[in-house]
């Protein structure tokens, strides 16, 4: 039950779901559409990613110091996993954005060759998931996400 005190993961986890959740409403003042599918899916702001490892790094600092390997650890796991999102992840995002053009004008051309109507639609098109990486700001947001929750966390809870 070791488990239950373990206070940089409980940070964590409440920072990875409460940064997908406050991505609805974010997106809704962004757009006025309420899209209920950003809870569960990747990208968007803020980075839930982000928001968890930089409370596990804070949880980790608060608990064993800044000194600690362990708190090492965590900062380069955190380093590391905000850098990708940034980077890889975003690139391809972008390239499933060109590819989802390139393919919807193929559909298009091919709605016009006898015969292709005529196919299932999951035959003629399956669209890449573009949301897969996060702008700087969006990871900058995540990762204040995560310090901010951790340490609210911290003081009302475990003070």
């Amino acid at each position: 039950m070791e488990i239950f005190h373990n206070f940089p993961l409980w940070a964590s986890l409440i920072s990875i779901l409460f940064a997908q959740f406050v991505k609805v409403p974010i997106q809704f003042i962004a757009t006025r559409e309420l899209n209920w599918s950003l809870i569960t899916s990747t990208g968007g702001m803020p980075s839930s990613h982000s928001a968890a490892v930089t409370a596990l790094s804070t949880g980790v600092a608060i608990e064993s110091g800044v000194s600690s390997p362990v708190f090492a650890v965590a900062a380069m796991f955190a380093i590391i996993t905000m850098f990708d999102a940034t980077g890889v992840r975003r690139q391809a995002g972008e390239q499933a954005i060109v590819l989802n053009r390139l393919m919807g004008d193929f559909q298009k051309f091919m709605t016009d060759a006898k015969g292709w109507q005529n196919k299932p639609d999951q035959e003629k098109r399956k669209e890449l998931k573009e949301l897969l990486g996060h702008k700087p700001i969006e990871v900058f947001f995540g990762g204040i996400t995560g310090i901010v929750l951790t340490l609210l966390i911290h003081f009302f809870m475990f003070q």
